[in-house]
């Protein structure tokens, strides 16, 4: 079945929330949540959203022909491409790298999504993804709480004899009390057509910012949900304003006295009186 291809720029912006739990710690600051130092908005990372693009479509496409995915958990990454190497119609091609990056492409999800680099062993080539992010951003400053916590058990029969039969351990847990992220992502027509990046695999990509986070439940992340994603698609493979005009149209503002605690708490209009000719927008959430 031959899919449909992308024919149009779109640009988005994409919302979700933290309540009570870490959404992106920082292994360089004892996985703290990740903060601007300067300004103390919370941040999470492109590669943090990504990841869980991906764990959602392995859970929704179970792996399945052309949704196999690259970068997954303890994935060897050089045998992946040999294995492109190894495709028949690889090895009676003229130009193998070209042939094995086709091949990567088709079979792989987040290759044809995000892009690769595939030139750590047998030569795959490099693709660029049609689909970028930019780090999420906390509309407002975020608090970091750490919560020490208990544990009534110990790991060795050393740790009980030191402790005389108490046998607990204690740690911590650091959150965020609440927090409202925006990202910013965009999606190039011109590079989905080199990649074979569809209207289905798009229509899957929209699928998964709806519901990643529910099928990434886990104690440190607390109640992290999808909030909004407004879509601004262009009539054009180039596009028709440029994207930071398009994201000034939404505006987002805290309509609560104090600290904001719930996504109640703040206001999201969009100026649609002021979009320009030859754009579209559209609120999938």
């Amino acid at each position: 079945m031959v899919m449909s291809e992308i024919k149009n720029r779109i640009d988005f912006v994409y919302m979700f929330d933290v309540q009570d739990g870490n959404p992106n710690g920082d292994p360089d600051a004892g996985n703290l949540p990740r903060v601007d130092a300067e300004t103390g908005m919370g941040l999470v990372t492109d590669v943090c959203l990504k990841r869980k693009v991906r764990n959602y479509v392995q859970v929704a496409k179970n792996l399945g022909d052309g949704y196999d995915i690259f970068i997954k958990e303890k994935a060897v990454l050089n045998t992946l491409i040999d294995k492109a190497h190894d495709d028949a119609e690889v090895k009676s091609a003229k130009d193998k790298t070209e042939a094995a990056r086709r091949f990567m492409c088709k079979n792989y999800f987040d290759i044809r999504t995000f892009g690769a680099v595939m030139s750590t062993g047998k030569n795959a080539g490099q693709v660029r993804g049609p689909i970028q992010l930019t780090f999420a951003r906390s509309v407002d400053p975020v608090e970091t709480s750490e919560h020490s916590i208990t544990r009534m058990a110990v790991a060795t029969e050393k740790e009980a004899d030191k402790q005389e039969g108490g046998n607990r351990t204690m740690g911590r847990k650091a959150t965020v009390p609440y927090g409202l992220y925006v990202c910013h992502g965009f999606i190039s027509a011109n590079l989905a057509r080199q990649t074979g990046f569809s209207e289905d695999d798009l229509a899957l990509f929209w699928e998964a910012l709806k519901n990643m986070f529910d099928t990434d439940r886990s104690a440190a992340r607390g109640l992290m949900s999808a909030q909004k994603l407004i879509v601004f698609k262009h009539d054009s493979m180039l596009g028709n304003a440029p994207a930071n005009k398009l994201f000034d149209l939404v505006t987002v503002t805290k309509i609560c006295d104090g600290a904001p605690r719930s996504f109640k708490d703040y206001s999201v209009t969009i100026d649609k009186d002021n979009v320009p000719s030859g754009v579209t927008v559209e609120e999938l959430i």
